[in-house]
């Protein structure tokens, strides 16, 4: 069972860059882009949890997951509400949903209402932004 953590989670920008990589603290607290197709969760198919990587914070089940052809992982749900904050984003001309963190606030990528399955969504999600917990046995 997760405990509210949030007394653990770095407080300035100088601990959110001690604690992250050089582009996980580009893509999370910057909100960055990882290039299509290179995401190590793109193909992935394990059962299990996707989380932040900022936190840990569970975010979406591997059955949500579908492939969209877009060059990101996506899912169709989140693993439940207010895991994902979602906030309009009219940078680079365009209007789009910014999906962040529910717990940590870090930029997981974008939410679009294009999706094929039954909920009409597609998170798209940098696989920077993303750890994984598989199933356990």
């Amino acid at each position: 069972m997760e405990t509210n953590k949030m007394e653990n989670l770095p407080k300035t920008e100088a601990d959110w860059k001690a604690k992250l990589s050089e582009e996980e603290y580009y893509i999370l607290r910057q909100k960055g882009t990882e290039s299509p197709y290179t995401g190590k969760f793109l193909m992935h198919n394990e059962k299990g949890v996707y989380t932040c990587k900022g936190c840990g914070a569970p975010l979406f089940s591997s059955n949500s997951k579908f492939d969209s052809h877009c060059g990101w992982p996506s899912f169709d749900k989140e693993l439940k509400a207010g895991v994902i904050k979602e906030t309009v984003d009219n940078t680079l001309g365009m209007r789009r949903v910014e999906i962040t963190c529910g717990k940590c606030g870090g930029h997981l990528g974008h939410v679009f209402d294009d999706g094929p399955t039954a909920t009409g969504l597609r998170y798209c999600v940098n696989s920077v932004s993303i750890g994984f917990e598989p199933v356990k046995k």
